[in-house]
């Protein structure tokens, strides 16, 4: 969820062939061509068109600033989590879940690692990039909790869980990622995220989900004399559960 995202690879509108246009990708290329030759901020949109040999207007069709081609996917990726969210069953795990989630993000990362890489050293060296990064970083988050506090907002501090669960998500996959960033993209991204990912579920996921509004969940009280035999207060038991399921 950190902001030098994998080179684009979906996402881009299709042809009538059902085809991708080279045109996003184009831009893209050129605009990262420039941004290593000259520096990020000596680029201006003008010469990345001219680069590429388009108009300004195919440019802004795509990106709506030049901080946008640095971070081409993640609109898609984020469309993506929102959707896999708002899938998710009603028995699904909900720490269990949003770290799926944040899977998701990795996969993008790891289209291209030269790339991703590529672009973790330009965000580093670039003031204005990192807090965009920032930025991008929020909305995934913010993804993330709202989903929480869906699934745990009946429970005391069910706010509060969601918004901490879902920080700490974000910054168990960021910390693994930057890692791998670090490597070059020469380590294993998908076992140092599952790592990080662990953890953090391993430190939340025993938090259980809130009960839909207006359904409680049955509670059956026996009461046996101290001292009665272990198969009488276990027939009592049975007797009971089978009692309240005939009223149902």
């Amino acid at each position: 969820m950190s902001s030098s995202s994998a080179a684009p690879r979906r996402g881009d509108r299709a042809d009538a062939a059902g085809t991708r246009p080279p045109m996003r990708e184009a831009l893209v290329s050129a605009a990262f061509r420039l941004f290593l030759e000259r520096g990020y901020e000596q680029t201006t949109v003008d010469d990345i068109v001219a680069l590429a040999g388009v108009g300004r207007r195919s440019f802004f069709r795509y990106f709506p600033s030049k901080e946008d081609v640095v971070f081409p996917d993640h609109e898609r990726c984020l469309a993506d989590m929102t959707a896999f969210l708002a899938a998710s069953p009603g028995e699904a795990d909900p720490v269990r879940r949003v770290c799926d989630a944040a899977r998701l993000v990795l996969r993008m990362y790891a289209e291209n690692p030269a790339f991703s890489v590529q672009r973790y050293h330009l965000t580093k060296k670039v003031p204005g990039l990192r807090a965009y990064e920032l930025s991008v970083v929020w909305r995934y988050e913010r993804a993330l909790a709202e989903y929480l506090r869906g699934r745990l907002g009946g429970l005391p501090d069910g706010t509060l869980r969601a918004d901490v669960i879902a920080a700490a998500v974000v910054a168990a996959h960021n910390n693994a990622l930057r890692s791998w960033l670090r490597s070059q993209g020469r380590d294993d991204a998908g076992a140092a995220v599952d790592h990080a990912l662990r953890y953090a579920q391993s430190t939340f996921g025993d938090v259980p989900a809130a009960s839909p509004a207006g359904v409680t969940d049955d509670v059956v009280v026996v009461v046996a004399r101290r001292g009665a035999p272990l198969w009488q207060v276990v027939r009592e038991v049975e007797t009971a559960f089978a009692r309240e399921g005939g009223d149902g």
